[in-house]
């Protein structure tokens, strides 16, 4: 072989490994474009207009007391749920990952809506491993969160103890964790965006409406109310809505296919001819 074609050759291998090394990391170079435009590219809501929500004092399942007023400085997840409903359950674990993962900067308060007696929530609590208090709904409670319509629903309330926002329906956990990461103070690569309050969110498909406008559930057993709820957020309204029977009475109360039908289930549940 001539020296000549040695050259050539060794010429032509240094190029073709130049061009390799150049690819890789042109590669490399989009590949983190792309991602950090991805993380960038998430946008989160909070209030603009935000009300301070009052302190409230209560005894969590295990008899301890739970005082919001001692938790300023730290961001609060006020989560209304119940052991009979799925989103509720499906949710449980990311709530406990988040109170593991950022026990100085969040506090994680359950708020049980179950007609059950306190010792079987208790017994659901430990055997899901939940690692934050949770206390049984009260009247008082309501008032100072009112338009729980739905579970699950939870309110996200600042380090100065005033309302960010209401998530209606299931968590999402990758946001949620980005929404308290930022109210706490934190590095968060996101869009922030303050927008105003609704006075009327549509039901996501996840959520189970717990209070249902037209239909008094007072008059059930709590052993019915909880089939009675199972029931209206199981079966779907025939009006079209595509919606449960439970959730259409939430998002259009004047709707007059969704009111019957939940009478009906209620009576038959109640035992009433």
């Amino acid at each position: 072989m001539s020296f000549r074609r040695v050259l050539i050759l060794a010429a032509m291998s240094v190029l073709t490994i130049v061009a390799v090394v150049s690819m890789v990391r042109y590669t490399h170079r989009v590949e983190q474009t792309l991602a950090h435009a991805s993380a960038s590219g998430t946008t989160i809501t909070f209030l603009r207009d935000r009300a301070a929500v009052p302190s409230f004092t209560a005894s969590d399942l295990a008899g301890r007391q739970v005082a919001t007023d001692t938790l300023r400085g730290k961001v609060v997840l006020v989560n209304f749920w119940a052991t009979w409903c799925p989103p509720c359950r499906e949710e449980i674990p990311d709530l406990v990952a988040l109170q593991q993962k950022y026990p100085q900067q969040l506090q994680v308060i359950g708020i049980s809506q179950d007609s059950a007696p306190p010792e079987v929530v208790q017994q659901f609590a430990a055997a899901h491993g939940m690692n934050y208090p949770t206390v049984m709904s009260t009247p008082e409670i309501e008032k100072l969160f009112p338009g729980v319509y739905a579970l699950p629903t939870t309110f996200v309330i600042d380090r100065e103890g005033r309302l960010a926002k209401k998530h209606i329906g299931m968590l999402n956990a990758s946001l949620i964790e980005i929404e308290a990461r930022a109210l706490a103070g934190l590095d968060v690569d996101a869009n922030v965006e303050l927008v105003d309050d609704e006075d009327k969110v549509r039901l996501e498909n996840a959520a189970q409406a717990n209070k249902i406008p037209g239909i008094d559930l007072s008059v059930l057993t709590p052993g019915q109310k909880t089939q009675a709820l199972q029931t209206l957020n199981s079966e779907h309204c025939s009006c079209g809505c595509g919606l449960t029977v439970a959730q259409c009475r939430v998002d259009d109360p004047s709707c007059t296919v969704s009111l019957p039908l939940a009478k009906d289930i209620v009576k038959k549940i109640a035992g009433q001819p």
